[in-house]
């Protein structure tokens, strides 16, 4: 009992206590290439941040420890990612004021109130928020931090120092600071940019980016690169982290939490798009509350020993699935290598050009630009395309936290505009009896004397007059008025919202005095529920509540059947009576002469 609950609690550990030693080979493989692609990448992200190299380091090591034990994806693999660093430095660096031991501090407060809120969202079981930012916005945010990113990085590579903050200042200033390029570092950039690109051409499997890394340091050691004016990484520090006291106002902290809060819920997104891609490709699925739990965990680990927040690495996953990474082993493998190089190469690392490292971010931040699944969305939906470009736009002018938050707004605007005049359409049936929809051109007849309507939304305060005006209007529309309307609860009586239900009440009076029944079809057990708790009782003449349209139809047109039968019932018996009269009572005279006793009473009723 106790270890099912552990590896409930610890998916991982059940993996490592179950493992196939035939799954040794691929992940230690794995495990080493996914460190050869995050040692530079990481150490790239801690400069773009502003804070020592060596702190990308420590956002890869206790952080992929942790997700290896509570994480249900079998090849994702965590670390510093783009977007996650560009939303903290965003945060950041304003409430820092240029100091680079409070802008550390801030990054590790903030880090861990990221996996605070994680936790909390676990703990209720909020992973469906998953959902929460549309794919439009994430892939016009991604694709504005990327554009961001490479920007900022053109100072490095140019050795430009004079270049403004802004995007759009930079921008507009680069072409006229070309003048003030230091050769030497351009020279650096290039030739790690080459190194990088024939490496990928001859040797794809090969770690490009490790060995331009490697090449470039190695240059800047045997050459002292920085007597010739280009910067290097320099002291990184001690191996292991030292954490200090915080030393900033505590206000400071209140400034944090909505962004902290931001970057939760940008970085469980794009982490769980990475894991449900790489989880459908191997064919499992993974648990959206126990991933929030693991990631949440992740980034406190990782601000414990000083690092930054974390997400999924998307770029390390598809190493580790392009090397046949089976288990979670591979993040133990991988964060050991990372380990052995900061504890045996920290002198080494300090020698690294910076040129060399710009151009390492902006090769890993060219995979998330993708213009072209953008302008896909314009044939297929164009509200998703100008909200896809409104996001990118927006991160570029007002910031990455302003534009984010901007783009949500919008997004919860265009569907709060849809609930608002949602569509609705009128149903019929086909010669099989099946429903469908009315429309020009089809073939698809209303069942007689019957009005079947759906309102495609959730009835709430805001959108039930609308609904009423919709369903009168197309009452109104009929050639013949029906004397039944179907009205599709399933879709619309989602919950019971007392605007909902008075509106309700007028419709059922304002329907009764035109002689037509309303009828509700679908959630019967809980609209008769919620009728009840509103206090509206009708009689089945006015309202009724049926499991389904299909019943509503049977049942309206077996009431038809008993009607029409009635009558004829009743016309049978009229006539038997007439005759028995006429058998016994004989004729009756009148004026004009002996007439039978039928024809008398049709004489009377003219």
């Amino acid at each position: 009992m106790i270890k099912a609950r552990l590896f409930a609690w610890m998916p991982g550990l059940e993996t490592l206590f179950k493992y196939q030693l035939a799954d040794l080979g691929p992940d230690v493989k794995a495990g080493l290439s996914v460190a050869a692609v995050a040692l530079p990448v990481a150490i790239a992200y801690a400069e773009l941040m502003g804070v020592n190299a060596i702190v990308g380091l420590y956002a890869c090591i206790l952080p992929m420890f942790v997700y290896a034990l509570f994480g249900t994806s079998k090849q994702l693999i965590i670390g510093p990612d783009a977007a996650t660093c560009a939303v903290i430095a965003a945060a950041v660096s304003p409430l820092a004021m240029g100091d680079a031991n409070t802008r550390w501090q801030l990054i590790i407060v903030m880090s861990l109130m990221t996996g605070v809120w994680c936790l909390i969202a676990a703990r209720f079981r909020l992973g469906t928020f998953a959902d929460f930012l549309s794919r439009p916005i994430l892939q016009g945010l991604l694709n504005g931090v990327a554009l961001t990113i490479v920007v900022s990085q053109l100072g490095k590579i140019f050795g430009i120092t004079t270049l403004p903050s802004g995007f759009i200042e930079r921008l507009i200033a680069f072409p006229l600071s070309l003048s003030q390029t230091h050769i030497p570092t351009l020279i650096i950039a290039v030739a790690t940019l080459t190194i990088t690109i024939v490496i990928r051409k001859i040797r794809s499997k090969w770690p490009s980016l490790l060995i331009a890394m490697v090449l470039a340091t190695a240059a800047s050691l045997l050459f002292n690169l920085e007597q010739y004016g280009v910067s290097i990484v320099g002291n990184l520090g001690n191996g292991l982290p030292s954490i200090p006291m915080p030393d900033f106002p505590p206000g400071l902290i209140r400034d944090l939490v909505i962004p902290s809060l931001n970057l939760a819920v940008i970085s469980f997104v794009s982490f769980m798009m990475t894991a449900r891609s790489f989880a459908s490709k191997n064919g499992y699925t993974v648990d959206a509350d126990q991933e929030l739990r693991a990631l949440g965990l992740a980034n406190i680990a990782s601000a414990l020993s000083q690092g930054f927040a974390v997400s999924a690495a998307s770029s390390r996953t598809a190493v580790n699935d392009m090397m046949g990474g089976k288990t979670q082993l591979v993040s133990i493998v991988a964060a050991l290598t990372i380990l052995a190089v900061l504890l045996f190469s920290m002198d080494l690392l300090g020698y690294i050009p910076m040129p060399a490292l710009g151009v390492v971010l902006v090769i890993s931040t060219l995979s998330l630009i993708n213009f072209r699944s953008i302008f896909s969305m314009r044939k297929r939906n164009r509200e998703a395309f100008f909200l896809c470009i409104f996001t990118l736009c927006a991160v570029l002018v007002v910031g990455l936290i302003s534009g984010v938050g901007l783009a949500v707004l919008l997004g919860l605007l265009q569907f709060i505009r849809i609930i608002f005049r949602p569509t609705d359409q009128l149903l019929g049936v086909d010669d099989q009896g099946m429903l469908h929809s009315i429309t020009p051109g089809n073939d698809i007849q209303p069942v007689d004397g019957v009005l079947i309507y759906r309102f495609n939304s959730p009835l709430t305060y805001f959108n039930v007059n609308y609904f009423k005006e919709r369903l009168n209007k197309h009452l109104d529309n009929q050639p013949k008025r029906p004397a039944w309307i179907i009205v599709d609860a399933a879709v619309s009586f989602t919950h019971n919202d007392v605007s909902v239900f008075s509106a309700l009440n007028d419709i059922v009076t304002s329907l009764k005095a035109k002689g037509v029944t309303l009828v509700l079809a679908g959630r019967r057990t809980s609209v008769n529920r919620w009728l009840e708790q509103n206090k509206i009782i009708r009689s089945d003449d006015d309202l009724l509540v049926v499991p389904d349209i299909y019943f509503a139809i049977r049942l309206i047109q077996s009431k038809q059947q008993i009607q029409i039968k009635c009558v004829e019932d009743r016309k049978a018996v009229e006539e038997r009576v007439i005759d028995e009269v006429e058998q016994t009572a004989g004729t009756l005279k009148c004026c004009n002469g002996v007439m039978p006793l039928s024809e008398q009473i049709k004489h009377e009723d003219r």
